[in-house]
Formats: C-alpha cells, structure tokens, sequence
C-alpha cells in the first residue's frame, strides 16, 4: 500500500502564465514563493498559510469539461514505491516522471480520470 503524507498542493492548470499572472497576483494579491520555467512548462507556487496554490501548465487535464478543473498533489513517503506500486496496478499515467530542483513527480489518473499528482519533495524543501 501506497502511504500518503499529506497535501503537498493544489494545481490549477493555466493555458496563459501573464493571464494567470496579472489575475493572481495583480487582482488577488498571491506573492509568488516559486516561478520556474522548464522545458516542460512553468510552475508558479503561492504559500497561503500551511497550503500551497500551484499554477502550471505541466499536465493536460482530461478533455471532459467535468473533470478539466485542479489537481492535488499527494506527498508520499516512497516516491519510487508507490509508482512501481501504481504502475503494477495499471493506473494510468498521464506525465511519466519528471525531476524539478525541489522535487519527483508524475500525473496519474483516478477512475473516473481525475488527475493526481504522485509527489515527493527532495531533502532540504518543505
């Protein structure tokens, strides 16, 4: 059995990064903690309290408009476990693995093709 931590964050999927930029930041008032751009895409975090809000481009959320809405990212405590473990179970993956400076991550999909991101922080980033 996979073991899940906690909430690492929510994600929402963004097509334009200055749209999302100028709504979250300039109408909302979110100061960004990170702004990463990669080749994947970028990925912008606003720590509110004990929670993170994440804006990305990184996934495709599902083409059915009930299921086109956010994500959560699920800390585990296995990184390399828990996704042999889906993998074995045949879950599908919707972005194989990928490294960023803080941490592991890949997208999954639930039954009824809600994302989730599989996540694991490196040591040293809370």
């Amino acid at each position: 059995m996979i073991r899940v931590n906690e909430i690492a964050f929510v994600a929402y999927p963004v097509k334009d990064k200055q749209r999302a930029r100028d709504f979250y930041e300039g109408l909302l008032g979110l100061k960004p903690t990170k702004d990463l751009d990669m080749p994947e895409g970028f990925w912008i975090e606003y720590d509110l309290g004990p929670n993170t809000l994440a804006l990305s481009n990184f996934w495709k959320p599902s083409t059915d408009p009930a299921q086109a809405g956010p994500t959560v990212g699920l800390e585990v405590g296995n990184y390399d476990e828990a996704v042999a473990t889906l993998k074995g179970k045949a879950v599908p993956f919707l972005m194989e693995t990928m490294e960023t400076p803080v941490c592991h991550l890949s997208v999954i999909s639930d039954p009824d093709g809600n994302s989730l991101f599989i996540h694991k922080r490196k040591p040293g980033h809370n």
